[in-house]
Formats: structure tokens, sequence, C-alpha cells
């Protein structure tokens, strides 16, 4: 199955396989796998990142800590898929990483060895978690460094070409919830079920 999708993943990035949109990435769901499609390079950075991680925790035993990266290239990455874990009133939270049952000591270990040996950022993001069938964490979404961060990400979104989130409520629907909003002269407040991209 994932031979055909690297070969032709076009068609599958269809807004009904949509599970998640980033700043930098769009998710599609396809059976046990997802595709990351690239919306910026830094997107491409991101996927880059993630995959030379996987690698060096599949040398080092931890792989199974991680969604298994299976493909990269310029416009898209492929990664096993785990279900998301739930928002909380319509927005992604931070996870008590010392208190979470659902955190392994194996993962707890590795979350302090990325923070203080890898640079990674949002540790503690809900969004970048998902669920295995054991029902424990597993990382999801690793490739965002406190570098890339800082020297590349901040910048443009203060200019206004990445979208930052923010919890508001949506014009058209009438629901608080997270929204796409580009830098500080953007006032479509519509939430991405509405429209926004």
């Amino acid at each position: 199955m994932v031979t055909k999708i690297i070969a032709n993943w076009q068609p599958y990035c269809t807004e009904e396989n949509c599970i998640g949109i980033g700043s930098t990435r769009k998710v599609y769901r396809v059976n046990e796998y997802v595709i990351k499609k690239h919306l910026h390079p830094i997107g491409y950075k991101q996927s880059l990142y993630e995959i030379e991680l996987y690698q060096y925790m599949k040398e080092h035993n931890a792989a199974d800590l991680f969604a298994e990266m299976v493909y990269v290239n310029e416009e898209v990455c492929i990664q096993r898929y785990y279900e998301n874990l739930e928002l909380k009133n319509d927005q992604t939270y931070e996870l008590n990483i010392s208190e979470d049952v659902r955190i392994s000591n194996r993962l707890r270990a590795i979350l302090l060895e990325l923070d203080r040996k890898f640079d990674s950022f949002d540790l503690k993001d809900s969004s970048n978690f998902g669920l295995t069938s054991d029902g424990e964490l597993i990382l999801i979404d690793y490739g965002m460094t406190k570098s890339l961060y800082e020297k590349e990400w901040v910048p443009l979104a203060e200019a206004g070409e990445l979208p930052q989130i923010y919890f508001e409520t949506c014009r058209i629907c009438g629901i608080q919830k997270e929204l796409r909003m580009y830098g500080k002269e953007d006032k479509d407040k519509r939430c991405y079920g509405c429209g926004k991209q």
C-alpha cells in the first residue's frame, strides 16, 4: 500500500481525507498512513528532520515512541497513522508530562532528551502526540526545532506569511475554536471548517 501512495500520492490529498492542518503542513489520512503535504519550505525542513530523528531513534532502540517515517520528498512526507488526541473545548492543550498516565517512563525520558540534546520544540503540545493501540502516547509531529522556530518560523508569522493559531470565535459558525490568523492586519476570523486556509 505505501509503495502505491509514494508513487501516486496526489489523488489522496482531498478534503474528505484531511485530518489536520498546521502552519507549514496539511495532513491527509490514507488507511494506516498519513500524507503530510508541505505548504511551505519550513514544512519540508520539518519532514527532513523527522526522518533523520526517526532513523537515529531506530538505531538507539527508541523508534517505537515515534510515528514511523516512511518517505520524504520536497512535496510530501509519509508517516504511519496514529489517532490524534482529542481537542478540549475545540483547542489543543499543554500536556502535563510528569503526571499524564498515558506517557510511559521511556517516552518521558525521550522527551527530556529531545529537549536537551536535539533542540526539539513544542514537546508539551497535545497536537504533536497520537495514541497507540495500548492507549499510550506516541510522538507524531516532531520536526520543529527551537532554532527553526525562532530563526525562520517566527519572522514569517510576524510578517503574516505563516498563520499563527488564536483561540477566538469564528464569525461564520459562531463557535470558539482555533483560528489561523496571518499577522496583525488579518481581520478574517473564520475557522478552517468555514473555509479559511
